[in-house]
């Protein structure tokens, strides 16, 4: 590893975050406000795992492309003539020219804007226009076939996109295996395949000036509920969550008694193997480094983090419902209700997230301490992430 990004953040302030939670440090300010640890992060640290890079409901049919910008790096998701979901990077293989600008079905091959070079849309090289000389569109001395866009491993689960950028990481099977088994108690067998997007009014886009890490510390931990969410703590309260902490890449907080249902009168259809004595719990879950899901009797969420620099982050939220009954024109107040409670959670947190960046520029903070019981889950991504940066350092 560059002797950079050790001098940047020694390796010492990342070993004073992996001490016991009562005599740990936070993560150095650096790993917040610097351009030049964000690059070393993607590719070190969110690269060597399964990260988010967007969600299969937005390639809206078969031959549908949208290009994604994943910490500056131009990726392409594609959904090819018979629906598989593929990820490319996004530049053709002549001369590097980013091939795709604006998502959109491709009526018949993808072409490169600058020496009009196709590819079909499983990645294969097609044609090469006046390659061999004018008119000349073949030419032996150059194998198309092995000049295909570059697919990067990938995987779909909940809706959400995945990538492993490095190649190397265990399968991503493996990889939620843990939360699969977690949560089939509360939404069973067939949970995954009763989720349903409804297009209009299921998503939330919020910019925030922060770094991305901050996002995920706030959401792991449900000390600020009554401070920052008076609202959401009328109906989950602080006294009511327990920390959630497994397998090195989760954490976050559950409620035994999430009561939107009854707050804003919504009634929508529920998992049908949910436990009924359970009715009420929730579960908000960060998958690291990048994911943030919560599961509820009546509908679940998935949000992306989508790093945009060091100090610009944007939330991507996704709101799911159960079953087809739940898409019925009959529901559409409920749905609206539940996106609308959701708006002013995350809304409240901007604030939170943002007031935090801003610190992470004074001279006077130093990665900050945590409450021994509140801040578990905070700790334990900021352990995650820890380890991981420590190693590269050290590799």
């Amino acid at each position: 590893m560059s002797n950079v990004s050790q001098t940047l953040i020694p390796v010492q302030q990342v070993e004073s975050v992996l001490n016991p939670i009562v005599e740990a440090n936070g993560m150095p300010n650096a790993c917040y406000t610097s351009q030049e640890y964000f690059a070393f992060e993607r590719d070190q640290v969110i690269g060597k795992t399964w990260a988010c890079i967007g969600f299969a409901s937005d390639l809206l049919k078969n031959g549908y492309v949208k290009p994604v910008s994943f910490m500056n790096l131009p990726l392409l998701m594609m959904r090819n003539r018979q629906g598989e979901v593929q990820v490319f990077h996004n530049v053709c293989s002549h001369r590097g020219m980013q091939l795709v600008h604006e998502a959109g079905e491709v009526q018949g091959m993808i072409r490169c804007p600058y020496h009009s070079w196709t590819y079909d849309l499983d990645g294969n090289l097609k044609g090469t226009p006046h390659i061999g000389g004018t008119g000349q569109h073949k030419d032996e001395r150059f194998k198309c076939e092995k000049h295909g866009l570059k697919a990067l491993r990938s995987a779909v689960w909940m809706d959400m996109v995945f990538v492993n950028l490095s190649g190397d990481a265990a399968s991503f099977e493996e990889h939620i295996a843990p939360l699969v088994e977690r949560w089939q108690p509360f939404w069973g067998d067939e949970g995954l395949s009763l989720l349903r997007r409804v297009n209009m009014g299921g998503h939330l886009e919020i910019e925030v000036e922060s770094n991305w890490k901050l996002t995920v510390e706030n959401y792991c931990e449900a000390y600020h509920l009554p401070w920052v969410h008076p609202a959401l703590n009328t109906y989950s309260k602080l006294e009511d969550h327990y920390n959630i902490m497994f397998e090195e890449r989760f954490a976050g907080q559950g409620s035994y008694k999430y009561n939107l249902s009854d707050t804003a009168g919504t009634h929508l259809p529920k998992f049908p193997s949910w436990p009924a004595d359970k009715l009420r719990h929730a579960e908000y879950v960060a998958l690291f480094p990048n994911v943030l899901l919560g599961i509820q009797a009546d509908h679940a969420f998935a949000m992306m983090i989508d790093p945009i620099h060091a100090e610009k982050t944007v939330e991507n939220l996704r709101l799911y419902y159960i079953g087809d009954e739940s898409l019925k024109d009959e529901y559409a107040g409920c749905r609206t209700a539940t996106l609308e409670s959701w708006r002013v959670v995350f809304g409240e947190d901007i604030g939170a997230v943002e007031g935090m960046q801003k610190g992470r520029h004074s001279p006077g903070f130093g990665g900050g301490v945590f409450s021994p019981e509140m801040d578990l889950p905070t700790h334990y991504f900021q352990k995650w992430l820890a380890t991981q940066t420590k190693a590269a350092l050290e590799g």
